[in-house]
């Protein structure tokens, strides 16, 4: 009479997430699309696959991009009118992901950070290590009244045989965002294990796609395809509803 109470329900598109709030559509100025052509294809892409509403994070970073709100919504207005130019009907909106380097601090200060949904700040660690003023930065940011997001805190392997770095990050009210890509295993075996264990412990908020490329389009379309993940995926879906940002 319950029997259906058995059966496992399993992703088949990202619609319930609806929206990605973690990509690098952007032409030019970072390592995502290159051109608007690429953009408007990327966008197109993702669409197919249910998002509905993109935030694109172009990287902020001292030495390899060091862009600024104005070169960020410059881009923005371009893609729109694009868009628009192109008949394709999309949402989009910039925030950024921000590197916490040696220059985080003086950025902190001087500029009005780009933000996502709830004043959220995007940050970003290097993959060899936590910034040593990993704490410091925290407590600035959110004296300042942000609050902070975590990008793919699966992919920082430097953490993983110390999980309670993650559960003090947690305590102190820091976010955490999961690449999609990472449960498909495109980084790697150790960080899709790091990643699972941090998905069934319930410490994930938000799902993203941090999309740079076709490549990743093509590994996003093949994880709604890997039944174990998606079963996974659709279990935690809910609660993680990006939608409900705020």
């Amino acid at each position: 009479m319950f029997s259906f109470f058995k059966a496992k329900p399993m992703l088949d598109s990202y619609q319930l997430l609806g929206l990605d709030l973690h990509s690098h559509l952007l032409p030019g100025i970072d390592d995502g699309a290159k051109t608007v052509e690429e953009s408007l294809a990327l966008i197109r892409r993702l669409q197919g696959m249910g998002f509905n509403r993109f935030i694109t994070t172009p990287h902020v970073m001292a030495d390899l991009y060091p862009n600024t709100p104005e070169i960020i919504l410059e881009k923005l207005e371009v893609v729109r009118a694009a868009a628009r130019e192109e008949g394709l009907e999309v949402q989009i909106d910039a925030a950024a992901e921000y590197l916490m380097d040696e220059a985080f601090g003086e950025k902190m200060a001087a500029v009005e950070l780009l933000t996502l949904p709830g004043n959220r700040v995007l940050v970003e660690m290097a993959f060899v290590s936590a910034p040593p003023n990993l704490d410091q930065y925290i407590f600035q940011l959110q004296t300042k009244g942000y609050k902070v997001l975590l990008a793919h805190p699966e992919r920082y392997l430097f953490f993983r045989d110390n999980f309670k770095r993650y559960e003090s990050l947690k305590d102190r009210g820091v976010e955490f965002q999961m690449n999609l890509l990472s449960l498909v295993g495109y980084y790697g075996k150790p960080i899709q294990d790091n990643a699972l264990r941090l998905l069934k412990a319930g410490m994930i908020d938000y799902l993203a796609t941090d999309l740079h490329h076709e490549r990743h389009a093509e590994n996003l379309e093949r994880l709604l395809q890997e039944k174990k993940i998606s079963r996974l995926l659709a279990e935690y879906v809910q609660r993680m509803k990006n939608q409900l940002l705020a």
